[in-house]
């Protein structure tokens, strides 16, 4: 696919972030590459670590997403060690065997009160929606840029909420949301089939 303008102009923001956080800005995935490439994987190369600067890199990166009034809801907590890993496996329901070889499990949760809010007033009907919502950003730039430097990821709503909160020793005031699993993959996963452009959009 011939990458187009809007596409070389986010794939340079990519890489400006990347260099900027320190580092490394893909050498060979175009924008286009890492849209067509990024695919929720369910099977992970057990031989492959990430280390915690790396992860800081690419968290440090995905802090450029947008949100309300810039908030910046979304709080990561990191599950890299041997025991944490093994732990939080036992938190995701039926995707634990599909993860067993990912170096790093992610928790992600939005502060509420802050998205959505102006001087602690709700400011519409959505409410701490909006927190979901600027999470939901921060984590699709995650798994972006996780692609664009090379890595893989998978995003679980199924988790033990109580749980992980209690091993992470998240605060009452957070609220939890996905575990993402972050690798390399094993296997080239299927490319999945979208639903018809005019079943989700009307022009007017």
């Amino acid at each position: 696919m011939i990458m187009n303008r809007l596409s070389f102009f986010l794939l340079s923001a990519f890489m400006l972030m990347l260099c900027a956080c320190g580092g490394n800005a893909p050498k060979t995935l175009s924008f286009d590459d890492v849209i067509q490439t990024r695919r929720s994987i369910r099977s992970y190369d057990v031989s492959k670590k990430i280390s915690e600067a790396e992860v800081r890199t690419l968290i440090e990166a995905a802090q450029q997403a947008p949100s309300w009034a810039n908030q910046q809801p979304s709080k990561y907590y990191v599950a890299i060690s041997p025991e944490k890993l093994h732990a939080v496996q036992n938190m995701v329901g039926g995707n634990k065997d599909r993860i067993l070889g990912a170096p790093v499990l992610i928790l992600s949760t939005f502060e509420r009160g802050k998205s959505g809010f102006f001087r602690g007033q709700q400011t519409n009907e959505v409410g701490d929606g909006w927190g979901a919502y600027d999470n939901g950003l921060s984590n699709a730039y995650l798994i972006l840029i996780a692609r664009a430097m090379g890595y893989d990821t998978l995003i679980m709503g199924m988790r033990d909420e109580a749980a992980l909160r209690e091993t992470f020793q998240v605060p009452a005031n957070e609220t939890v949301m996905a575990v993402i699993a972050l690798g390399y993959r094993a296997e080239d996963p299927r490319t999945p089939v979208h639903r018809n452009l005019d079943e989700i959009v009307k022009f007017f």
